[in-house]
């Protein structure tokens, strides 16, 4: 799915009032400030080779240090907004197979589906965990979830409404989804303009702000339970933060106007966690 200025949002349904950004490589819906990229990106399945996780600065894919301390970050950070713990997971988009690594550690029956087949071979036969070839979207589970996740997902996909009905179809009631995603609000985004890491502008299809990304998910029928911003040097190990971070401090300092690594919305990264609803409406 493309948009272009007379499209209706996807998220809000305005017809008008989409306007030009970042020297006119996104368009912004004014009424909801969902974001998508201009130009045509080539589908996940023909863009999502092995060249896309072993080049094009995606070479730390496969680094276990570094992944594996993002994985259990995440996995806490999840675990913090389930009342329990979730005995079966299922990951959208699980690339090196990381995440589902360590929720199998936390005793989890998780699973993961990767549209990328080299990567999704490098999960099976590297880590050992069950990590499904194909898309999200046409996966067909044996059984329902109590939670899904999509790291990093939902700005590729063809379709951000297709991930989200997707998932709640196959989440138990009162299952919960997790999500993170960039976000085009943070300060850096409006410090560096094209400059923003976040952009992307030949793999990013669609960029969230804290508001529209809500909007999207609770027009699924969802709850939205938990929603903040992290930094950038959130994911750095604390030894590397200190030697590599040493310059985005300063950054993230002034414009976020706080020390810590988490803020409301100003930060690189939104994340939300949101319930599906043991009864209540049909979504959309």
């Amino acid at each position: 799915m493309t948009l272009d200025t007379t499209t209706r949002c996807p998220v809000c349904g305005s017809g008008s009032g989409h306007q030009p950004q970042l020297d006119g490589l996104v368009h912004q819906c004014q009424s909801c400030t969902f974001t998508w990229t201009v130009n045509d990106i080539p589908p996940p399945d023909e863009l999502y080779n092995a060249n896309y996780f072993t080049g094009d600065g995606y070479e730390d894919y496969y680094q276990p240090t570094a992944r594996r301390f993002e994985a259990r970050k995440r996995l806490r950070w999840l675990l913090r907004h389930t009342p329990t713990t979730p005995a079966t997971l299922l990951e959208a988009g699980s690339a090196g197979g990381y995440f589902i690594e360590a929720a199998r550690h936390h005793g989890i029956d998780a699973e993961g589906v990767e549209v990328a087949e080299s990567a999704a071979q490098f999960a099976t036969e590297h880590l050992g965990v069950p990590v499904h070839h194909g898309t999200f979207e046409t996966h067909q589970p044996t059984h329902p979830y109590d939670a899904i996740c999509a790291f990093h997902v939902l700005e590729h996909v063809e379709d951000p409404n297709t991930l989200l009905r997707t998932a709640r179809a196959h989440l138990h009631p009162g299952g919960h989804l997790g999500i993170e995603v960039p976000n085009i609000a943070s300060a850096a985004a409006r410090r560096l303009g094209t400059r923003w890491p976040g952009l992307q502008p030949l793999h990013h299809r669609w960029h969230f702000t804290p508001q529209s990304l809500t909007q999207l998910v609770m027009s699924h029928g969802f709850e939205v339970i938990s929603r903040d911003t992290t930094v950038f040097r959130y994911y750095m190990p604390a030894r590397f933060r200190l030697r590599q971070g040493r310059h985005l401090f300063p950054a993230d300092l002034r414009h976020t106007r706080s020390p810590r690594l988490t803020h409301p919305y100003r930060g690189d990264l939104l994340r939300l966690v949101a319930r599906r609803p043991a009864g209540g409406r049909n979504p959309r």
